[in-house]
């Protein structure tokens, strides 16, 4: 009867597991509707906001400017020190998804110090953190934690941005990329390396006339004022796209988890039903056996 008993016992924690991960995924679904409609309408904004950036920039008025007034789009003529931001999730229970990122991360990191680059790393989010650390910890300049927590507020971005941009200034790295989840469907996403700054801006050459468009002030002043928009948008873009991404690699697991759950209760259920069976006609034929003795 021991043996009853902790099948019983199994069958009951598995159960109590099953709930959780049934709760998970319907808490992953309904995050992962309000990450999709987000990311969904940011990347029209983000798209728009680079072509104008193009079209300004391949503007004859001030393409002869650029290298030298604006090197959040043209650079500073250096490619020695490269900033690898990564983002991840701040917890867990979302399938591959983090290890995924972690490992795209670390060949590009692997890469560029075999190219003889100086490599720094910023993570966004805990696991990116606790899984570089171990390899990386000298690389690791800061950290952000808790931004996928709840809803990606443009401040977020607004402040990365911000301490990107000035990083640059100070001459602390000469290309600053990105690595992220970027969202599919739910079952679906994508890692992505992308490069922040200098912009990823085609210059166009082809045509020598000025735009028709007039712009106030200038071209230049609108130029300077949306690069940092530019970068503060791509980021909010990407930690959208991160956050959906974690939404539906989480419903997907907690799905495949409880699904999983319920195979092992069918067939722990199955076993405890033969035990008790076996311990039923054991017990019926000791019975028999002893009244055909007396």
């Amino acid at each position: 009867m021991a043996n009853l008993k902790t099948l019983k016992t199994r069958i009951k924690s598995v159960k109590s597991t099953q709930k959780m991960t049934k709760a998970m995924k319907m808490v992953a679904a309904s995050r992962l509707k309000k990450a999709k409609q987000l990311v969904e309408a940011s990347r029209p904004y983000a798209d728009k906001i680079q072509e104008m950036i193009e079209s300004l920039a391949s503007n004859v008025a001030v393409r002869g400017n650029l290298s030298e007034k604006f090197p959040l789009l043209t650079g500073k003529g250096k490619s020695h020190t490269h900033l690898v931001v990564v983002f991840s999730s701040d917890r867990g229970l979302c399938g591959g998804l983090n290890s995924a990122t972690v490992k795209m991360a670390k060949l590009h990191i692997n890469n560029l110090v075999s190219q003889g680059r100086e490599v720094k790393i910023y993570c966004v989010g805990r696991k990116a953190y606790d899984q570089l650390r171990s390899a990386y910890g000298e690389k690791i300049i800061d950290h952000s934690f808790g931004v996928f927590k709840g809803l990606i507020d443009h401040k977020i971005a607004h402040d990365l941005a911000e301490k990107f941009a000035e990083l640059f200034s100070q001459n602390q790295f000469d290309i600053c990329e990105v690595i992220y989840s970027k969202f599919k469907s739910a079952i679906a996403q994508e890692q992505i390396l992308k490069q922040l700054i200098p912009a990823q801006i085609t210059v166009k050459e082809a045509t020598n006339l000025e735009s028709p468009l007039h712009y106030e002030p200038s071209e230049e002043a609108v130029l300077s004022e949306l690069l940092p928009k530019n970068l503060a948008m791509q980021i909010y873009n990407e930690l959208l796209e991160n956050s959906a991404s974690e939404q539906g690699a989480r419903m997907a697991a907690m799905e495949a988890a409880s699904n999983n759950a319920g195979k092992m209760i069918k067939n722990l259920t199955l076993v405890y039903n033969r035990t008790r069976q076996s311990n039923i006609t054991k017990e019926l034929i000791d019975i028999i056996s002893g009244a055909n003795v007396a």
